[in-house]
């Protein structure tokens, strides 16, 4: 059973989509103004990957549904569907919080049948957006995989990571821990337009830079790369530039794929702010939601080229688990599911 149905262009009825179960605020300040929080209390946290996903993980951790980052790509958008919540701006403003993440996890970690499998996490929405500096989930949730040296990886855009840096210090010390961050473009009037509540893709190199002064390394996960926007030699050479500087221990490109949910949104914006380029996206992206293997091949050669040159190399397997860069002949993975929210799970 999913959430309780919820007319179109009623969103701050939480009564009608949650039951009595959840608590909706709406924070009145600058950096959250727009933005309504659905408290939730989760059955489940730990998520298992559908096996033809073919993602280089097996289970993940998301605290948060819904993400204030904005990206305009971002192919987790289809999942807030699922709670009969708007892919579009909804996404972007209605945060699913799930506030008893810790202390399910760690209950879930001590389980008899839980057997220590890697875990991953921002691999669907990011687990350091904003919101994280409201509800502070990820100092418990690495406290308790800390506690058991339960094996994990962080994918991030956010800065907020730094925050927790003595806590993924001390994971490191008694498990495999593993950063990557995502920045697919280092131009600055692009990035306000694709990405407009994330950090500057320099402040995400920042925390690549950082990390690694505090000898914890940090791969970095180019993508995506965005077509006809981000992708000529020259683009490519100064992000590839720029993450080299920022001491990044490998870089792996990812081109841009647009799931059902993300390619209408991304289209309705592209439309609007390149339109000249509507069609030759048409064109490229007529066999489905991944760009043809050519082009991917294409960019993945030429970033690993331009790797080399400034002296990293592409991701070592298994070094970040971050998604692969070429799956154009793979079936389309499933969305990952999440028991926790998307079947009204809650106590």
């Amino acid at each position: 059973m999913r959430w309780n149905q919820l007319g179109e262009g009623t969103p701050n009825a939480p009564s009608a989509l949650f039951g009595t179960d959840v608590v909706s605020r709406t924070i009145d300040t600058p950096e959250f103004r727009g933005v309504t929080f659905h408290e939730v209390r989760a059955r489940t946290i730990i998520n298992r990957v559908p096996g033809a996903s073919r993602m280089p993980f097996t289970h993940t951790v998301n605290p948060y549904r819904g993400c204030t980052h904005a990206c305009v790509y971002c192919f987790a958008r289809r999942t807030h569907g699922y709670l009969d919540l708007d892919t579009g701006a909804g996404f972007d403003s209605q945060i699913v919080v799930k506030v008893n993440a810790p202390e399910l996890l760690r209950r879930e970690l001590a389980a008899p049948r839980w057997n220590g499998d890697h875990i991953a996490m921002g691999t669907n929405v990011d687990c350091y957006q904003r919101a994280e500096g409201r509800y502070r989930l990820m100092p418990g949730i690495i406290e308790a995989l800390r506690d058991r040296a339960n094996p994990f990886s962080i994918l991030t855009k956010g800065t907020l990571i730094l925050r927790d840096l003595p806590l993924l210090r001390e994971a490191a010390a008694v498990t495999d821990v593993g950063i990557s961050v995502s920045v697919g473009l280092v131009d600055a009037e692009l990035w306000r337009t694709v990405e407009p509540g994330t950090p500057a893709p320099e402040r995400r190199l920042d925390v690549v830079r950082t990390l690694a002064e505090h000898g914890i390394p940090c791969s970095v996960l180019m993508a995506p790369v965005l077509p006809y926007l981000a992708d000529s030699p020259a683009q490519l050479r100064a992000t590839v530039r720029a993450i080299a500087a920022a001491g990044a221990t490998s870089v792996t490109p990812l081109a841009l794929h647009l799931r059902p949910g993300a390619r209408e949104w991304f289209m309705a914006w592209l439309a609007e702010r390149h339109p000249g380029l509507v069609r030759r996206y048409e064109v490229l992206y007529a066999g489905g939601a991944y760009a043809p293997r050519w082009y991917q091949r294409r960019i993945t050669g030429q970033v690993h080229e331009l790797a080399a040159e400034y002296g990293i190399g592409p991701a070592r397997a298994g070094a970040h688990r971050s998604p692969r860069p070429e799956r154009a002949e793979a079936p389309e993975p499933a969305v990952e599911p999440d028991p926790g929210v998307t079947q009204l799970t809650l106590l």
